[in-house]
């Protein structure tokens, strides 16, 4: 379980302005989805959960253990992953080799395209290739969840994983993620506006101007997004 004491971080390049305020946050359901008005600190809190950017002031805690001082590499190694909106390419390097880095192990072919067809790619088309420019944003985003799956780690965060891919891919992406829903045993935290996501969220977040402003399931969230409540957040796109 991971749990957020009083988090806040204020930029001071800024003139001091505070992007989270006081965030107080427990999750522990498998499938939860942070969701809310752009600008409102989303993507901030899912990198000082992750590590990339360390809070002003506050608490983080993974099973009891408190993380609010540790590396992003120290936080990896207890079991948190982090998907960016637009994952690194590396060239030189193949799928297989990747995703064997990710599992902290030389995988065999076989074992490396049992993941790749998880997350719904033909393994025999992608495992020799080079993780470069030669992959669109929709598999690079495939291939990252088939390295979080290869890792089996207890905290998974993607931040907008709809982000920069047309829709046939996210078609294909909401797939993987229903499936990931099913199956995975960690925790899955998803920053997103898409109301295909949220709809299979076992817990809804809403932040807006840097405070939790709901938290609920999503027959209790959702009539309110989706009837543009002014509460909630106007700017929320589904």
């Amino acid at each position: 379980m991971l749990e957020l004491k009083n988090v806040c971080y204020s930029v001071e390049d800024d003139g001091g302005k505070d992007i989270l305020k006081n965030v107080s946050l427990k999750i522990e359901d498998r499938f939860v989805v942070i969701t809310g008005p752009n600008g409102g600190g989303k993507s901030t809190l899912a990198k000082i959960i992750a590590g990339i950017i360390k809070p002003t002031s506050g608490q983080i805690l993974l099973d009891g253990v408190d993380i609010t001082n540790m590396s992003i590499t120290e936080r990896a190694n207890l079991g948190v992953s982090f998907a960016f909106q637009q994952p690194v390419r590396f060239k030189g390097i193949t799928v297989h080799d990747l995703i064997s880095l990710a599992a902290g192990k030389k995988l065999t072919i076989s074992q490396a395209c049992e993941y790749l067809s998880e997350v719904g790619l033909c393994a025999r088309d992608y495992i020799n290739r080079e993780v470069n420019g030669s992959l669109s944003g929709g598999e690079l985003k495939r291939i990252e969840i088939a390295m979080i799956l290869a890792r089996g780690t207890k905290l998974s965060i993607f931040d907008e994983p709809e982000a920069g891919i047309d829709l046939w891919s996210f078609n294909s992406l909401i797939k993987v993620f229903e499936n990931m829903h099913r199956t995975i045993k960690g925790n899955i935290l998803i920053i997103s506006h898409q109301e295909r996501i949220l709809n299979f969220a076992d817990k809804i977040v809403v932040i807006a101007d840097g405070e939790i402003r709901k938290i609920g399931n999503k027959d209790e969230i959702m009539p309110e997004i989706l009837s543009g409540s002014k509460q909630i957040c106007e700017q929320i796109k589904v």
